[in-house]
């Protein structure tokens, strides 16, 4: 039963669902070379639309999750927290990935998300080279891909992976 548990821990550390075999080590995997992040034009949940387009110019995070994922439950506080810190100059974005679209404003209610949300499928996240949920993107301003961040990002690293543009002195 030990066993059990402790697999069941590390699966609830590192994220839902892995869409492809798992990288060789979970958490920050840096990109080798930049390369272009996958064009997006989402609805949001305010009726609206968003596209990677439009975020060009500022650096932004990409967060591919879905409401029956706990994980990514515990990491709407960590991007509420960077949304209110950095918001205006690092936008956040959430991408549900949920097959029932009508499953997510219950759940971004339930859970306080401040951050954009918009409406996704899991061929995005695949595209991105999403391998698990939640993986969150940091994307320069030129629009490639800076990290990418398997399972559930610990403040202090989310901070070290976008400091040269939030103005963090000694990271």
């Amino acid at each position: 039963m030990r066993r059990a548990e402790a697999l069941a821990l590390l699966f609830l550390a590192l994220g839902c669902e892995r869409l492809d075999p798992p990288p060789a080590a979970a958490g920050e995997a840096p990109a080798a070379e930049a390369f272009p992040a996958p064009a997006f034009s989402l609805p949001d949940l305010a009726g609206g639309e968003l596209a990677l387009a439009d975020l060009r110019g500022r650096p932004a995070l990409i967060d591919f999750w879905a409401t029956w994922c706990e994980p990514c439950e515990r990491q709407v506080p960590v991007l509420n927290a960077f949304h209110e810190q950095h918001g205006e100059r690092i936008p956040v974005v959430g991408i549900a990935v949920d097959a029932n679209p009508n499953a997510v404003p219950p759940f971004v209610a339930e859970h306080a998300i401040r951050y954009r949300v918009l409406l996704g499928d899991e061929g995005l996240a695949r595209d991105y080279g999403a391998r698990g949920f939640p993986t969150l993107f940091v994307v320069r301003p030129d629009g490639s891909i800076h990290s990418a961040h398997v399972g559930v990002v610990a403040p202090d690293a989310l901070e070290a992976a976008v400091a040269e543009w939030s103005g963090a002195a000694g990271s």
